[in-house]
Formats: C-alpha cells, sequence, structure tokens
C-alpha cells in the first residue's frame, strides 16, 4: 500500500511537471485566449496528465501522449507566425455579424452564435443599442470586436487638439507591509524618501500599508487592509 501512495505521490509530481513545461512551450495564450485547437489540445493533455499521475504499469503511455499533443500544439504555433495564410485553417478567421444596421443572419449561424448570446456580448462591452454600433465582428477566440459609429465613439485628446504629456506605468514600492527597495531605486528613489511620503500621508510604520504605488511623477499613493 506503502509503495502505491509513494508511486502515485511520484508519478504526479512528474506529471505535474510535464505539464508545467508543456505549457510553457505552447505560451500563454493556453490560459488566455484559446482557439479552437488551443481548447481541445488543454482538455486533451489535461486529461492525460490525469492518467499519467495514477497510471503505475505503464506511466510512459500518457506522458508520450502529452509530448505528442504538446509538440503538435507548439509546431502549429510555429507554422502559422510563419505562414501567415495557414492560421485562418488552424484558427478561423472574424465573423462580420453586424455591419451598417443589417444583422448577417447566416454569419451568425456559421459562428454557432444565436441573438441573445449576440445581445449579451454587446452589453459587456457597454453598447445596449444596436444603433450606436458600426460594425461587430465574431473573432476566433469567441468574443466580439465593436466598432462604435463615429458619432458614439469616445472623445480622445486628438479630437480636441490637445496634446497631454505621456503617462508611465507605475511601480509597487509597498506590498503587505514590505518594501521593495529595488523598485525604489529604479525611480531613483530611497527608503528616506518613502518615510517622508509616509510621514507626510499621516502613517508612521510602512507595516501600516498594505500597498504603496508611486506613478510616473513620483507621486506615491498608499491603500491600506481594511
Amino acid at each position: 500500500m506503502e509503495t502505491e501512495i509513494g508511486s502515485v505521490i511520484v508519478t504526479s509530481l512528474l506529471s505535474a511537471a510535464a505539464l508545467f513545461v508543456i505549457a510553457k512551450l505552447m505560451g500563454h495564450k493556453q490560459v488566455a485566449q484559446l482557439d479552437f485547437f488551443d481548447y481541445i489540445s488543454g482538455i486533451t493533455i489535461g486529461s492525460m496528465a490525469a492518467e499519467f499521475a495514477t497510471e503505475l504499469e505503464e506511466p510512459w503511455k500518457p506522458f508520450t501522449a502529452m509530448v505528442v499533443y504538446g509538440s503538435i500544439s507548439f509546431g502549429l504555433s510555429i507554422l502559422t507566425s510563419r505562414i501567415p495564410r495557414i492560421r485562418k485553417y488552424v484558427n478561423g478567421s472574424p465573423t462580420v455579424i453586424l455591419n451598417n444596421g443589417k444583422l448577417y443572419r447566416s454569419n451568425m449561424k456559421k459562428a454557432k452564435l444565436d441573438l441573445s448570446e449576440f445581445m449579451v456580448m454587446c452589453r459587456e462591452a457597454g453598447y445596449f443599442n444596436l444603433s450606436d454600433i458600426q460594425t461587430a465582428l465574431f473573432e476566433y477566440n469567441g468574443k466580439i470586436t465593436i466598432l462604435p459609429v463615429s458619432n458614439k465613439r469616445p472623445v480622445n485628446p486628438a479630437d480636441m487638439k490637445l496634446a497631454p504629456p505621456p503617462e508611465y506605468i507605475s511601480t509597487e514600492v509597498i506590498m503587505d507591509g514590505r518594501i521593495f527597495e529595488e523598485n525604489l531605486r529604479q525611480r531613483g528613489l530611497d527608503t528616506k524618501w518613502l518615510q517622508e511620503q509616509l510621514e507626510a500621508q499621516g502613517y508612521h510604520s510602512v507595516t501600516d500599508i498594505f500597498l504603496g504605488v508611486c506613478d510616473g511623477n513620483n507621486r506615491l499613493q498608499l491603500f491600506t487592509g481594511e
């Protein structure tokens, strides 16, 4: 009994390691926006990993199958990046659902998308009135992309002939009461500056701070945990 439990633990660890390596090779899209083949291969490899974890007599069989499926997916990703015209046969292509006020029922049937699902997707994108939509595309990853009519799109600085200064990504300098000194140094700051900022905002100890974020202008925003 103890031998079997030990074998299961070992094969489970090997399964997790193999799954991690294969997922890294397949890229982030396997855990983000899946196309059809990624979805199928992800389910299949997951099933094989579970079988690999509990197969004690011939664990090499599900392991080999995992490697084969992972290699196919990895190979297809390389092939589609080098030969773009193959991409539409592997991943599919966008389908026009609505354009210039016209709904394309045949395209909705082709995409296996019914009207109620389309309406939900539009509302999730912030469009409750179809007259506000110029074009709606159903992408191969199952998401809807919407181009609003020109007088309904958000105003941007270029429309108002403005040139705002560039914005920069914020940096975490405090997390869970701990100071990230490396992030401070990248900003040209130090712990003395941080302590001064804390005191200026009414805090005496960094342990009182759940999250501290420094923006591109070196302004510190602090959040305390509830």
